[in-house]
């Protein structure tokens, strides 16, 4: 997992420095800021509005992919996506994953899906609000964004093993200026470990989920 350090670079969009840009480019780039709120926001109200959150519980999903039939897979992968973009804890889906299709099946399946709802939640997110946390002003701001820059992957490993699947984090990856590649190299990574001990440990996961 050895990285060569990326040169230094100017960043991808100079017109969106905070501290160059005209005002006009500075209104653009809080412009974006807000859509992505104003998007994640409203996906949460929406969700809680419509009661779809109460669909996304262990046992419910555990029955969606049963009923699906040989389609189950497809159907799991997707609402595993939904799921992340609405805060859904991606602990339910491993688990229901591992219920439906048994330990040996369930676990690498479970794994594809974490892997594929963190990078289509950054890809929402990137493309929604763009790389707003590269153009802070501030200098520790800067230098935390060099050192991503820096070693991407392995930074994106070690926030895995800490964080697992945690929205936020995918949010604040996708604002910064990492790109989807060392994203989606160090979130596979980093999410090999979790998976393997909530495989091991998927009674106690399970006691957890439902007690």
């Amino acid at each position: 997992m050895s990285e060569t350090p990326a040169p230094d670079a100017a960043p991808a969009d100079p017109a969106l420095d905070d501290v160059t840009a005209s005002p006009k480019d500075r209104k653009k780039l809080w412009l974006r800021v807000g859509a992505l709120v104003a998007f994640l926001a409203g996906t949460y109200l929406i969700a809680w509005a419509t009661g779809a959150q109460e669909y996304f519980t262990l046992e419910k999903v555990r029955h969606l992919v049963e009923v699906c039939g040989w389609g189950g897979w497809l159907a799991f992968l997707g609402i595993f996506c939904v799921g992340e973009l609405i805060h859904i804890p991606g602990m339910v889906f491993v688990a229901a994953g591992i219920l439906a299709f048994g330990k040996v099946l369930g676990g690498p399946l479970s794994f594809v899906g974490a892997v594929l709802s963190v990078s289509v939640s950054f890809v929402v997110v990137r493309a929604v609000g763009g790389k707003p946390l590269t153009q802070l002003p501030w200098a520790f701001a800067r230098k935390v964004m060099s050192r991503l820059e820096d070693r991407p992957i392995r930074t994106v490993f070690v926030l895995r093993l800490l964080f697992f699947m945690a929205p936020p984090l995918n949010y604040a990856l996708a604002l910064s200026g990492v790109k989807f590649r060392d994203y989606f190299i160090g979130s596979a990574l980093g999410l090999i470990a979790p998976m393997i001990v909530m495989v091991l440990a998927f009674d106690w996961v399970i006691g957890w989920l439902t007690g």
